[in-house]
């Protein structure tokens, strides 16, 4: 059984992940143990916001920070673009000698971002590196980015294979994507959409997705690569969520204000869609309504829920701010989704962060 929380209300972000131990005195294992260093990374990002305006024209709507980034097309277009990888999921994939969903994470990581503008997909092109060219792996990694673009219903219209030996070791390799989207302004997600009063729903991921390996891979004991252990349960790739938000996009029209794809850094991503206001989070799915993965590595960390919710998706994978949630609710329902009103939208405070949990679940 997991550890029941019992949460105050806490600024989501008031932890700092050195490891501390927790209430029941066990030594907990932090991202930043495992070699990440989110609070770097994103002093990195506020850096390279400052030098990339250098380069922007009046075109540019938005750059770097958002979910994707918006160009002005003229005649009230804009293009919805962005990239992203794997991350060291990677290699797990090349320790199982699975590489034929790899490709689906590399889909889902970009095109789940460009739909938080409320874009839809049009192309894609990918980027496969490795030491040396291994036909049949690389058949399986392409083979499953095109599983991912036929699932987002959009091209895969080009890409690049780098064979670097010297950069990379025998056997191993990394990928990158690209995805460009449409929208028109009027359709745009976020931003002055979301407003107080709005409630957040989140839907359900298939897993950790794509974010939190190199703490993951920490926690991984031989006994879980033994088959159907935990080891390949977690490499089960990341959702992409393209139908499911053109379904809620027909049913709910304007009442659809805005989307947070939940990736790195948990579920810190929901105030991307307006940092100006406030997010209440009431709950997440408890133990019962996430794969038994999630909750065996929850344990394994020994991290108290709000670093958790630092790090991982907590099982939701996307979450939607709308002021019909029923309707949402029963449109989702009826797509087949797994869903839960998570909590609401407030008024901002002024203050950093502008996320805060009040809620009971058990983990």
């Amino acid at each position: 059984m997991g550890l029941p929380w019992h949460l105050p209300v806490v600024a989501i972000s008031g932890i700092d992940g050195r490891g501390e131990k927790d209430n029941m005195g066990k030594k907990s294992t932090s991202y930043r143990d495992a070699g990440v260093d989110v609070e770097k990374a994103d002093h990195f990002v506020e850096w390279i916001q400052s030098k990339v305006r250098q380069t922007y024209s009046n075109r540019v709507v938005s750059g770097v920070g958002g979910f994707a980034s918006l160009y002005d097309m003229g005649d009230g277009r804009y293009l919805a673009s962005g990239t992203d990888g794997v991350g060291t999921k990677l290699l797990l994939a090349g320790k199982l000698g699975v590489h034929d969903t790899i490709g689906i994470d590399l889909v889902a990581m970009c095109v789940n971002d460009v739909i938080c503008t409320g874009a839809k997909p049009m192309f894609f092109l990918d980027y496969l590196a490795s030491a040396s060219l291994d036909l049949e792996v690389s058949k399986s990694i392409i083979s499953g980015i095109t599983n991912g673009c036929i699932q987002s219903d959009m091209a895969l219209i080009g890409g690049e294979t780098a064979e670097m030996p010297g950069v990379y070791s025998p056997g191993d390799y990394d990928l990158a994507g690209f995805c460009v989207g449409e929208v028109k302004k009027e359709d745009l997600l976020g931003g002055a959409k979301v407003k107080p009063g709005d409630s957040l729903i989140g839907l359900a991921s298939t897993g950790f997705h794509s974010n939190g390996y190199s703490l993951l891979r920490r926690l991984l004991r031989e006994s879980d690569f033994v088959g159907g252990g935990f080891a390949s349960q977690i490499l089960m790739p990341t959702k992409i969520y393209v139908g499911v938000v053109k379904a809620l996009q027909d049913s709910l029209g304007e009442s659809l204000h805005g989307l947070a794809h939940i990736t790195g850094s948990g579920l810190q991503n929901i105030p991307r869609m307006n940092e100006a206001l406030h997010y209440r989070i009431d709950r997440i799915p408890d133990r019962s309504e996430i794969p038994r993965c999630m909750g065996e590595f929850f344990d394994r960390s020994g991290l108290g829920l709000v670093e958790l919710c630092n790090t991982f998706n907590m099982g939701l994978g996307l979450v939607i701010a709308t002021d019909r949630p029923d309707d949402a609710m029963q449109a989702l329902a009826t797509a087949g989704e797994k869903s839960w009103i998570i909590g609401g939208v407030e008024e901002g405070r002024g203050e950093d962060p502008s996320l805060t949990l009040r809620m009971t679940c058990e983990l």
